[in-house]
């Protein structure tokens, strides 16, 4: 078995396009998306406000509005069109329209016919524009009925008021980083490592040298050689971005780090023999990689992480729950961010384990199947 890793090992030196597959393009994505996502999440997002109320109430929004750091005001304008053209060019993401009257209505206890606007087709800012220039508009509007309009008007009256807590948990600033980062490196990576397994049995069975690639190895031995070799590669490179994540960036461990490690061995074992599978099945590179596309390509749409799952299709539900990405989210979930017992995180183990097992038979079967083939 030292033998068949030996033997891949060289390849990979001998093949300098292979060798870069396993080293410089895996560096380059995580360089790249530990860059994009440092800041932690969108600031200064450039909106509007159109103020044809000219009032103190006005005023106090613009206030608020400038004081939160997700926004910046870039215009303020009395024109709606002006800033309907602003939002149309990508100029600003959204405004916030104080109508004329906004204040006197709100002192008679009627509506003041603010309104907020923002661009919803790009999901995570609008959501964070929107959420951003809602609370700043409320707490102005509190802050003026409070302090410039029922201080001067009622005596003062100490009632007390009912207060309600919200705690945000495990991740209350949707930080990027800790929210997608852990989800989008071993989603590519593990789509990469697809790529270089498939390419790698492939060519043995292009060149036909399935045999020197058994050379007095058990089937199972063949397949593990080959196979481990890409895995520890991978697992490796994701190990190196968790020490700058966690060490360097401070994004500890809530939870069980070995559970997470031998989760993301089990994950990246899972989805190598997969790549040898469907290369056994095909016989055909091309066809090879437009099904790893497919299958491993939707992992991270389909495991429930960026796009939810409830009330989702059947098809989707299904997909979901035969692809080995979505039992290693939930378990680097729990013991990553929100810190669960391990006996929670036992049955995504499990399963996780049960998808190596299964492929890993299925690829032995497959190539002692060919082998025989090729001896008939």
């Amino acid at each position: 078995m030292f033998t068949g890793i030996w033997r891949e090992l060289n390849y990979l030196i001998q093949h300098k396009w292979d060798l870069c597959l396993v080293t410089l393009a895996p560096l380059f994505i995580v360089v790249l998306f530990s860059c994009m996502f440092a800041q932690g999440k969108p600031e200064h997002l450039p909106i509007a406000i159109i103020d044809q109320d000219q009032s103190t109430l006005s005023r106090n929004i613009e206030r608020y509005i400038a004081l939160n750091h997700t926004l910046h005001i870039k215009d303020q304008t009395q024109s709606q069109d002006e800033a309907e053209r602003l939002l149309n060019q990508n100029k600003i993401w959204g405004y916030v329209h104080i109508p004329s009257g906004a204040e006197q209505r709100l002192v008679q206890a009627k509506d003041a016919e603010i309104s907020i606007v923002f661009n919803q087709s790009y999901f995570s800012i609008g959501n964070a524009i929107s959420s951003a220039m809602l609370a700043s508009t409320l707490e102005a509007l509190a802050n003026f009925m409070g302090k410039d309009y029922l201080e001067n008007d009622i005596p003062y009256l100490d009632v007390p008021t009912p207060n309600v807590k919200i705690s945000p948990l495990y991740n209350p600033e949707l930080n990027y980083e800790l929210y997608l980062e852990p989800y989008m490196i071993p989603a590519i990576l593990h789509l990469l490592m697809c790529c270089c397994v498939a390419f790698s049995v492939g060519q043995e069975l292009k060149y036909k040298t399935t045999k020197q690639w058994l050379n007095d190895q058990t089937f199972a031995q063949a397949i593990l050689s080959k196979n481990l070799v890409y895995i520890l590669i991978f697992s490796a490179w994701t190990w190196l971005w968790m020490i700058w994540l966690v060490g360097i960036r401070g994004w500890f461990v809530a939870g069980h780090l070995w559970l997470i490690l031998l989760g993301q061995v089990f994950f990246y074992s899972a989805y190598a023999f997969i790549s040898t599978v469907i290369v056994l099945i095909t016989k055909d590179l091309s066809k090879t990689f437009g099904l790893i596309a497919v299958y491993g390509g939707s992992s991270l749409s389909f495991a429930g992480v960026t796009l939810p799952l409830n009330n989702a299709p059947l098809f989707t539900k299904f997909w979901a729950h035969i692809i080995p990405y979505t039992p290693y989210a939930k378990l680097q979930t729990e013991q990553w961010v929100i810190g669960s017992p391990v006996a929670s995180s036992i049955t995504p183990l499990i399963v996780l384990l049960i998808y190596v097992i299964f492929y890993f038979s299925l690829a032995v079967f497959l190539f002692k199947k060919y082998i025989k083939g090729m001896q008939a």
